[in-house]
């Protein structure tokens, strides 16, 4: 063997590489294992003890700091980390109306309207849909004057071109989006998480990965991710100024509720009669709302008056007007902006009062009554404040633009968390003026005027001002944690959101989830590693033993590789892992049976052993070829998780052979040279499939009959039954919960049907019978984080009724949306895996019939597959379902058909190329023989794998394990018993 130097030395130098780069996860293993043992259960003291060495060098002789090596080490993904994974998605929609100015064009918003339709099931590009949509409504259009402005007029002139408008949308849209990646990443960068992780994707998508944050901090990530940060100062009205307003707007309601039939005149009258009540001083109808909320409301009368005083005064049934009473116990006006009071579920329901027709004209145009931003921590009740609108445009006294600084600090007066914000110049000269006007008679307390800090439409705080304030400097205060205070100062010192952007798909894995993952995938591994190793010795005796220590050293080299590489290990990868042990050794199992055949011949040990690598090289090649291009086109157009998958398949490929090829042959050579015997067999495995003479191509047509009606069978249950769809296919919510006691899926449907309602959720059993898997469809157009809160607490009510111990596991979320563009992907994808395979073969095999022979059995393979995940849906005790894992395990069945089928076609070539014979039926049947002992071996080494990884791997990936299970099975038989006979049935040239 010529070149064993330089290929020790290289394997020397690449063992030392994945040495050295193991050795960071290595170092950081033992860091956290001590701040474990020093914090004692304390997460808040392992966080600091971390903190602590961040800077310190703890790695001996090389001295790299703990930061240093926790960047290098091995990443784990969400899946066995535990952590939160979340697609933004930029409302594109929303900045071209803001671009617009909101323009009342009734063609332009009857097209924006159409192009959010169409967006939710359309992979276009958002710009292209809205262009086709006003196109169609309004051929002749002019889009020019209803985007052009004074203030961009160097861009986009007034008598500019639609396709000039369009360049400009582009434009501005991909600014948005890559303003919008850096303030999102800015902000999670100050957020505190270990090795995050941010990527723009395709569109206006941002994929952002938080590991460690787990379910009690999802409530923050999304207040931080989709925060916009628009930050305002408001002028406010005083309570006594709105108190009789909303006593107008209390009759009015009063007046429609009881009569909606009458006249506008009689529903003055009222509207005036309930007026003139509320003008008397507190009047009587706070006392009499007052008296009735200290009431127990449980008996019937009590509900029959609750009833009563919401049919009389409508607005004060949800709305408590603020007052307070006097020590002679009668009723007053607090007061301040704060106007009214509301249960967090009542405020829709006031929303709706304010925005009714009636109630919006009595409402002064320069007046926005405006939520707080959290409920009181006592009566979880938020407040209603009363903004007054200022200046020409009737906006904010001052925007949130002017703020160049702003820290969480803790108030030396109060001793309590707050916001101290620095301004620009002229922020701070308006701040000036408008503080002084707000603090009014520098004498007199009672002329104080408070100033309401809004953000996001929500209000923060709204200190009363007693007097100005100079210099830019000043703060925002209220009922906050540290955590509120150091996530309002990194928003606002991030920078506001160009456009909205929306969690369209999120997923949180809880660390109990991620720690099982963990335990089932080193169970798996080393399960299969030791099945692998066991079967090779029964198998192929001394030269077994040869490719056990290759498989050791491409397991060690596949890590090192990962490492350096900083790809992320996920759950999937971990079962590349596992599948790798078994397609390791199917490069070794090609030349030993290829030895066994040279030493069938007569040659000597060493001949043979060198002929047997020589003749193997092309199948070897040409196989794990076809594999690594299905992993590229994995890695191309999968995410998360499957990249994970793809990633690790292709490193292990590339390991496999440096090891199978390289490693092997010079282990074989030092064995040789030290005239050590070498058996490629045992006694009962010799003669196995030595004299194999079945009639494939003869009864290629039963064959065909039998592929036929399964596949026949599926597409009727496919059109009838269809498949269970993953929640990335489908979109919607998905929960896995285990609860402390056995319990049955029926129970636990029958549960959230009776708080999310019928038909809105599914349950499967999901491992044990105490945990099951939750999907559901419930509010998932909305995506906004109320929705999301009302989702889960509607959730938590109907699993506490099985019962009260139970734990959420992980959740995830897919909007429609990004459902639809996985589906659509995964079948495109799927499709260019087939004809970038079959292109392949034409390429190497030089003959149109290979090419087709391969492209039907691998349509052939994925049919098979979806024909039996539909038919045997609901009939086997674990979930079939078809989802992005899916997919993976189609590709990867694909790649691994082609494998076999590359084997066998590559026996027919060199037949062909050396027979005389002219029946060449007789020839292919011969080579399919021929080669029968390595596609039996090779498929029952991955077989063994995918059983292991199939019992051991968890619950998570046994849906993903058994579709590779079922496709390897039906991947070998399309090699031998389709694959081949299709290529003969149209290729009927004789030999010569």
């Amino acid at each position: 063997m010529q070149g064993k130097g330089v290929i020790k030395f290289f394997a020397v130098l690449l063992a030392i590489v994945c040495l050295y780069q193991l050795s960071f996860t290595w170092v950081t293993r033992s860091v956290e294992d001590d701040a474990r043992a020093y914090a004692k259960g304390n997460s808040d003291k392992e966080k600091a003890y971390l903190d602590s060495v961040s800077s310190q060098p703890v790695y001996p002789v090389l001295k790299h700091t703990y930061q240093y090596c926790k960047d290098r080490e091995l990443a784990l993904g969400l899946d066995l980390k535990g952590g939160m994974n979340v697609t933004m998605q930029i409302s594109l929609s929303e900045l071209i109306r803001s671009l617009s100015n909101n323009n009342p064009d009734v063609a332009f918003n009857q097209a924006l309207h159409n192009a959010d339709v169409v967006a939710k099931t359309s992979p276009d590009n958002y710009i292209d849909i809205l262009m086709r949509e006003y196109k169609k409504l309004s051929p002749n259009g002019k889009l020019a004057p209803i985007f052009s402005t004074q203030a961009n007029q160097s861009q986009l002139k007034f008598d500019a071109s639609n396709n000039q408008v369009e360049n400009y949308l582009r434009d501005q849209a991909n600014t948005a989006v890559n303003q919008s990646f850096n303030i999102l990443r800015n902000r999670i960068d100050k957020f505190g998480v270990a090795s995050p992780n941010i990527q723009l994707q395709n569109g206006n998508r941002i994929l952002v990965e938080l590991p460690g944050v787990s379910e009690t901090n999802r409530d923050r990530v999304r207040k931080l991710l989709q925060g916009s940060a628009k930050l305002e100062f408001y002028d406010t009205y005083n309570n006594s100024e709105v108190y009789q307003l909303l006593g107008n707007i209390n009759g009015i309601l009063a007046a429609k509720n009881k009569s909606a039939k009458k006249d506008t005149a009689t529903a003055t009258t009222a509207t005036t009669t309930a007026k003139a009540d509320t003008t008397k001083g507190t009047g009587s109808l706070l006392s009499k709302i007052q008296k009735n909320a200290g009431k127990d409301t449980s008996s019937a009368a009590s509900l029959q008056n609750k009833a009563k005083l919401a049919e009389q005064n409508p607005l004060f049934s949800v709305l408590t007007p603020a007052i307070y009473q006097d020590q002679s116990g009668q009723a007053q006006l607090a007061p301040g902006c704060v106007v009214g009071y509301a249960l967090t579920k009542d405020t829709a329901k006031v929303n709706s009062y304010l925005h009714t027709e009636e109630v919006s004209a009595v409402i002064p145009k320069n007046m926005q009554l405006l939520w707080g931003s959290k409920p009181d921590d006592r009566t979880k009740a938020l407040q209603l404040y009363a903004i007054k609108l200022t200046g020409a445009e009737n906006g904010p006294a001052l925007g949130g633009d002017v703020i160049t600084d702003a820290r969480s600090e803790v108030s030396p007066n109060t001793g309590d968390y707050e916001v101290t914000m620095d301004m620009n110049s002229d922020g701070a000269k308006t701040w000036r003026r408008v503080t002084a006007d707000a603090s009014g008679n520098p004498g007199d307390d009672n002329d104080n005027r408070a100033i309401a800090i809004v953000l996001d439409n929500n209000v923060v705080s709204a200190p009363r001002v007693n007097g100005e304030i100079a210099g830019g400097h000043s703060s925002i205060s209220g009922n906050f944690t540290k955590t509120e205070t150091e996530d309002l100062a990194n928003v606002l010192k991030a920078g506001r959101l160009p456009a909205p952007a929306r969690i369209v798909e999120e997923a949180v894995v809880g660390p109990s989830l991620g720690q099982e993952a963990i335990n089932n995938g080193l169970m798996s591994c080393g399960v299969g590693l030791v099945v692998v190793l066991v079967f090779m010795v029964a198998y192929y005796n001394r030269a077994g033993t040869v490719a056990d220590l290759a498989v050791f050293v491409n397991v060690f080299f596949l890590m090192g590789v990962l490492t350096s590489v900083h790809a992320v290990l996920t759950l999937p990868g971990v079962a590349g892992i596992v599948l790798i042990l078994g397609v390791s050794v199917d490069a070794n199992v090609l030349i030993y049976e290829r030895v066994r055949e040279e030493l069938a011949l007569g040659k000597s040990q060493r001949l043979a052993i060198a002929d047997g690598f020589k003749h193997a090289l092309s199948s070897i090649l040409d196989s794990n070829i076809s594999t690594f291009l299905t992993g590229l086109i994995l890695f191309i157009f999968g995410s998360g998780p499957i990249q994970g998958f793809a990633t690790t398949l292709m490193i292990g490929i590339i390991t496999s052979l440096f090891c199978s090829l390289l490693i092997t042959r010079v282990i074989f050579e030092w064995m040789m040279d030290r005239n050590m015997e070498i058996k490629f067999s045992n006694p009962w495995s010799s003669n196995l499939f030595k004299h194999a003479n079945y009639a494939f191509v003869k009864n290629r047509f039963r064959f065909y009959t039998f592929s036929g009606l399964f596949i026949l069978a599926g597409i009727v249950s496919m059109f009838t039954r269809g498949f269970s769809y993953g929640v990335d296919f489908q979109g919607g919510r998905t929960y896995v919960v285990r609860f402390d006691q056995n319990t049955s899926t029926q129970t636990v449907r029958d549960a959230i049907d009776k708080t999310l309602g019928n038909g809105k959720s599914e349950v499967k059993s999901f491992g044990g019978n105490n945990q099951v898997r939750v999907t559901t469809n419930y509010l998932i157009e909305d995506n906004t984080t109320a929705a999301d809160n009302k989702v889960e607490s509607t959730l938590r009510t109907g699993l506490s009724q099985v019962s009260p111990k139970y734990q959420i596991l992980s959740s995830q979320k897919v909007g429609p949306t990004i459902a639809n563009d996985i589906k659509t992907s995964a079948i495109w994808t799927v499709i260019l895996a087939i004809i970038v395979i079959s292109t392949y073969i034409l390429i190497r095999f030089r003959r149109w019939q290979f090419s087709l022979g391969a492209m039907v059995a691998t349509a052939h393979d994925a049919l098979l597959v979806l024909s039996f995940f539909s038919l045997f849906n609901g009939i086997l005790p674990f979930a079939l379902d078809i989802d992005q894992a899916f997919i993976a395990a189609i590709l990867t069945v694909i790649g691994y058909s082609i494998n076999d089928t590359v084997v066998v076609f590559d026996r027919i070539r060199e037949f062909l190329g050396h027979t005389t014979n002219t029946d060449k039926a007789t020839v292919v049947n011969q080579a399919i023989n021929s080669t029968l002992s390595r596609t039996i071996i090779t498929a029952l080494t991955v077989v063994f794998v995918l059983v292991v990884l199939f019992i051991f791997g968890g619950d998570v990936i046994r849906g993903f394990s058994f579709a590779l299970l079922v496709g390897v099975c039906f991947g070998t038989y399309s090699s031998i018993c389709v694959a081949t006979p299709i290529m003969l049935d149209f290729d009927r040239k004789s030999i010569k």
